[in-house]
């Protein structure tokens, strides 16, 4: 049966190891504290005027939450978690990456300090999801939270808690679908803020259809987990912006542009909600459209070399440009294969065209990935292949397309000035 799970991102989430040669699987970094300014060697915020208000905060492209082995391309932010109904019992968490092509806060166990309540299946054992990213999957139980990030609050969020120690037998469904990625080190971030153009993560599937692949039905400690349907869905893991109580319709995505030879770091903004405050209001970019259901939910279409890629998709989950195209010269070291590395950076258009017609020229670049410096976390032309099925009709638009950019992500059903979602404007 087909996986219910909207398309999660995180395609090609690797990062550089310290001497370029080691395997780009395991990735991590140190924990820095998360701020929008500028340091040695940084692309400092973009704009001239920095967006300020409660509904702003800061997020930066950095080594990631450890120092061995840094992440490149990955953007980070921070979230506060705190059980709910409480303002004591919370937990401040850095290095949480910002994902616009997946929905819902989750968090990796080995770095909460405070023990969220476990949300019950149907038939009152835990409930527990899988989640099935580009590059492999992720396992833990679905727990309610208050969530807050900057000044924006939402009150018993269910969110998911990744390998989470109590639930460790994972259906052969969900491993099978590639490595597994319950610890830091392999995540590559310390959780992942879901802020996509859908309110749940999986929507009616996994509502009307008991064996979706995504949720189970597991005891603590259990050998075996059943597959189950949600009760409803508000009982599903949910972009947090939707429990806004204002500022709940999307977000934008303010970062500077990154030099050719790249950056050690980049910071700019999160900016929640669209047409809601004097600093999030819509002018003059183009709106596309996306599709609101099916398995291209989320997506819309690039033409590129003449083929029409139904697939696409804007997302700061994924560190690159992954498509396909044979006249690239693909890496030759047995760590980067996927990726492209021609002898010089080319430059390329493509179309993006949105389920309403409206359609936008682009130009992006492609340049030699193992010449990356070592020392840079911001690379502005990153490109590989896109993995697995669906691959000959997919363009991800990876986080080096929102460098020099704001881009706004506005939620399914919810209006704004210029249209109403899901929607994707720059």
């Amino acid at each position: 049966m087909a996986r219910f799970m909207r398309a999660a991102s995180r395609a090609r989430r690797f990062c550089l190891c310290a001497a370029l040669c080691a395997s780009v699987l395991s990735c991590g970094g140190g924990d820095s504290g998360l701020s929008p300014s500028g340091s040695s060697g940084s692309s400092g915020s973009s704009g001239s005027s920095p967006p300020t208000g409660a509904n702003v905060v800061g997020v930066v492209v950095d080594a990631g939450p450890t120092s061995t082995s840094p992440d490149i391309n990955t953007l980070f932010t921070t979230v506060t978690v705190c059980v709910p109904g409480s303002t004591t019992n919370c937990q401040t968490i850095d290095h949480i990456q910002v994902d616009t092509m997946s929905y819902g806060l989750r968090i990796l166990a080995p770095v909460l300090t405070i023990s969220l309540p476990v949300q019950p299946a149907s038939n009152g054992s835990s409930l527990v999801e899988c989640t099935a990213f580009a590059d492999g999957y992720s396992w833990g139980p679905v727990a309610l939270a208050d969530v807050q990030v900057s000044g924006e609050t939402a009150s018993s969020v269910p969110v998911q808690v990744i390998g989470d120690p109590n639930f460790t037998s994972v259906p052969a469904d969900c491993s099978g679908v590639g490595q597994a990625e319950d610890t830091v080190a392999a995540f590559g971030a310390n959780g992942i803020l879901g802020v996509g153009v859908f309110a749940q993560d999986c929507g009616s599937g996994c509502v009307s259809v008991v064996d979706n692949q995504v949720y189970y039905s597991c005891t603590s400690g259990s050998v075996q987990c059943q597959p189950t349907a949600v009760r409803s869905l508000a009982g599903e893991v949910a972009n947090p912006i939707s429990y806004f109580t204002a500022d709940n319709n999307g977000v934008i995505i303010q970062l500077p542009s990154v030099a050719a030879a790249g950056a050690a770091t980049v910071s700019g903004y999160m900016i929640f909600g669209i047409d809601t405050e004097t600093n999030n209001k819509s002018g003059s970019q183009s709106v596309l459209t996306v599709s609101s259901s099916g398995s291209d939910a989320g997506d819309f279409t690039t033409v590129f070399n003449g083929q029409n890629l139904t697939t696409s998709f804007l997302d700061t989950g994924s560190n690159g440009f992954f498509f396909n195209d044979t006249d690239i010269t693909q890496c030759t070291d047995s760590g980067f294969t996927d990726f492209y590395c021609p002898a010089s950076t080319q430059s390329f258009t493509a179309t993006l065209q949105g389920d309403n017609g409206v359609s936008v020229s682009e130009s992006f670049s492609v340049g030699n990935t193992e010449s990356i410096a070592q020392d840079d976390a911001a690379f502005g032309s990153l490109a590989g292949t896109f993995p697995g099925p669906g691959s000959s009709t997919t363009f991800d638009w990876g986080l080096p397309f929102y460098f020099g950019r704001t881009v706004y992500t506005a939620i399914q059903g919810s209006v704004t000035s210029v249209g109403t979602g899901p929607y994707v404007a720059f």
